[in-house]
């Protein structure tokens, strides 16, 4: 099997892409790499200055528009002034064990940020979407678990990483729940799903800027032991472009998955529960206010 690099990307002349939280990191990168293959990127960031910064250092038709993930508002403007059709939607943007934090709409950062903010994003523009639904998701999903009773950590004292877990989780969950409801519906738009093993990133930056011990940490780890972001981005160029089927997850296939061409990877148990993904659908809609706006296609 040929090793999966940038020179397999398709040419993407005439294709749309948006790209969430593509000013920086991985997501920077894969903008990049699908602009060189002649796409139309769209880098839908919070900072609207950094997104220029980003799409200077950048070939091809790049263009900024503001995107606030943690600001359901922003969510529905992003989406309500996009107009043209979407070939590739790529759900990268994403935080990592910030300290305690609401949304704007009062949700717990991560989850609201990582999941509730892509889940809104993803229906309100898949009426536009011809090709896939890209989420970018964590191997650290596997120490994830769905708290129904208390999504949003208002009850239980605050762990950032179990909240971030869950997060994560929740995007894989998010990610079967789409293709089913694609499938169901006769929607040939794929829905995928990929990590970036260990990429030395801002990620795990507070959006205020601040940097806990926790952070200072685990930066220092990942620092030492992850791949360049050229090489994190490629499990979600690989989710993008190859020949995959709808639910597929790509990682990096080395050891842990930590680093390494990427390939179709596992997922823990809690992430392949049908039920628990149907019934987060149905919370997510409640929080959001936004319903998978697909009807079934007419039989002939």
């Amino acid at each position: 099997m040929t090793t999966f690099t940038t020179a397999q990307i398709p040419a993407m002349t005439g294709r749309t892409v948006v790209v969430t939280g593509a000013n920086s990191g991985i997501g920077r990168t894969t903008a990049r790499a699908l602009a060189a293959k002649g796409a139309r990127v769209v880098l839908a960031v919070r900072d609207p200055a950094k997104g220029v910064a980003a799409a200077a250092s950048m070939t091809g038709d790049v263009v900024v528009r503001r995107l606030d993930l943690a600001d359901l508002a922003s969510v529905r403007a992003f989406a309500g002034g996009f107009t043209e059709p979407i070939d590739l939607l790529i759900n990268n943007a994403g935080l990592m064990i910030p300290p305690l934090g609401r949304t704007v709409d009062g949700f717990e950062l991560q989850f609201g940020t990582n999941h509730l903010g892509h889940f809104a994003l993803t229906n309100l523009l898949l009426p536009q979407i011809h090709g896939r639904v890209v989420t970018v998701s964590s191997s650290g999903h596997r120490a994830g678990a769905i708290d129904f009773a208390d999504l949003n950590w208002e009850r239980r004292p605050y762990r950032a990483f179990p909240a971030y877990a869950q997060s994560k989780l929740a995007n894989l969950l998010f990610t079967a729940e789409l293709q089913r409801r694609l499938t169901e519906v006769g929607s040939p738009v794929l829905a995928t799903a990929a990590h970036p093993g260990l990429a030395a990133t801002n990620l795990v930056r507070h959006p205020d800027g601040k940097r806990s011990l926790p952070h200072r940490i685990n930066e220092a780890v990942v620092n030492l032991l992850a791949q360049s972001d050229d090489d994190g981005a490629l499990p979600t160029l690989y989710a993008a472009v190859a020949e995959v089927p709808g639910g597929s997850y790509a990682g990096p296939g080395g050891f842990l998955e930590g680093r390494g061409a990427p390939k179709l990877v596992g997922r823990s148990k809690a992430a392949r529960d049908g039920g628990v993904a149907r019934r987060l659908w149905t919370v997510s809609e409640e929080l959001t206010g936004v319903t998978f706006p697909l009807a079934a296609q007419p039989t002939r």
